[in-house]
């Protein structure tokens, strides 16, 4: 029978880039070379503008923290991320990444809190599929975090990528990928204090640019900025909407109470968006996005056929309207997704998922990072 073919949705198209039919479940074609996608962007230039603010910032680093800075890996909203090297005795090296808080948000309470809060919350959650934070410290002002290096690249740049392409990604591959982000979820979500206190963490931001797809195979979750706990009411209480608009949970975009739930609504977004090419929401503001929460959700199915009645119903039941109706804790959502990956078949690994990004990124070195 004639596999059918269906079009992505997303991104590429509503940017007017000309793609090609999608065979689902089929491996991605590289990307052409004009299209390639490099998982570490060019240096910044130094003699720009900011150079000279940027060389203080980063001599003060080396000098205070014992690290040498390579180079600027990425710009973010809020903070800039240089690759770096920690230096120790007798030859001592270790590859970080320093995250540096931009001057402008300086000034900002809000930013600094939620800079502060992301650092200090990271530190204790140690999980191999969480982004571990080692150190936050201050010079002259100018506040950083050094943590750990990822040598991988974002869910959104790899969605980018099969967009170009034409080509969905396996989706033992997908549910693979949202099986890790629930392990690291269901960690973060019963993490306890040290006083043996739940800390109540709920990310409020799991989307696709927040999950790192390491080179070697390894499923990171990133950026718990606003993943703050119950007891800091920085952004806890009802009223404050937080999170990027189209991966909000209906009780996070009305701006009530949310808990671990929530979580798993976004990261169920995430999911259906690998599985049919298709953003679930596509919201200009928040009214508008909670006028697209109350309209049904078409079973990942019905975009597109091909995917497994099982995963359809886990991704479906992740994504119910009520927090009740959906998979109560990650561990449950996670476990699903394994069942369905491994009862009765050898499922994907991390080593599978490291081979078909090479498949997919070609052009990048996994073994090479400076």
């Amino acid at each position: 029978m004639a596999t059918k073919r269906i079009r992505f949705q997303g991104q590429a198209q509503a940017a007017g880039q000309p793609h090609a039919d999608v065979r689902p479940g089929q491996p991605a074609a590289a990307p052409e070379p004009n299209g390639a996608t490099s998982a570490l962007p060019r240096p910044a230039d130094a003699d720009g503008a900011d150079g000279g603010a940027e060389r203080d910032i980063i001599a003060g680093i080396e000098f205070t923290q014992g690290v040498r800075v390579i180079r600027r890996i990425a710009d973010g909203g809020m903070g800039t991320v240089f690759l770096a090297e920690q230096l120790g005795t007798a030859g001592f090296s270790k590859t970080v990444a320093v995250k540096v808080i931009k001057r402008d948000w300086l000034r900002d309470k809000r930013a600094l809190g939620l800079f502060i809060g992301e650092a200090k919350l990271v530190a204790d959650l140690v999980h191999d599929n969480i982004c571990q934070v080692y150190c936050l410290a201050r010079h002259k002002g100018q506040l950083f975090v050094i943590m750990e290096f990822l040598h991988g690249l974002g869910l959104d740049r790899f969605l980018d990528a099969h967009y170009q392409s034409g080509y969905l990604p396996p989706f033992e591959y997908s549910a693979f990928i949202a099986s890790r982000v629930c392990r690291g979820l269901a960690y973060a979500h019963t993490k306890k204090g040290r006083d043996g206190q739940a800390l109540g963490v709920v990310h409020r931001d799991v989307t696709p640019s927040n999950v790192m797809l390491d080179f070697r195979g390894s499923v990171k979750l990133t950026d718990f900025g606003i993943a703050l706990a119950v007891t800091n009411q920085i952004l806890a209480g009802p009223g404050v909407v937080t999170g990027k608009l189209d991966y909000m949970s209906p009780e996070q975009a009305l701006a009530i109470t949310v808990d671990a739930r929530s979580d798993i609504f976004s990261l169920g977004l995430s999911l259906y968006e690998l599985l049919t090419g298709q953003p679930v929401y596509d919201a200009n503001d928040v009214n508008e996005l909670r006028e697209q929460h109350k309209r049904p959700i078409k079973s990942p199915r019905e975009i597109n056929p091909q995917v497994p009645e099982e995963l359809s119903l886990i991704t479906m039941k992740a994504l119910a309207y009520s927090p009740e109706g959906r998979f109560q804790t990650a561990r449950d959502f996670g476990n699903s997704l394994e069942y369905f990956m491994y009862r009765d078949k050898w499922g994907p690994t991390n080593e599978k998922l490291a081979e078909y990004l090479q498949k997919v990124f070609p052009n990048i070195d996994r073994d090479r990072i400076v």
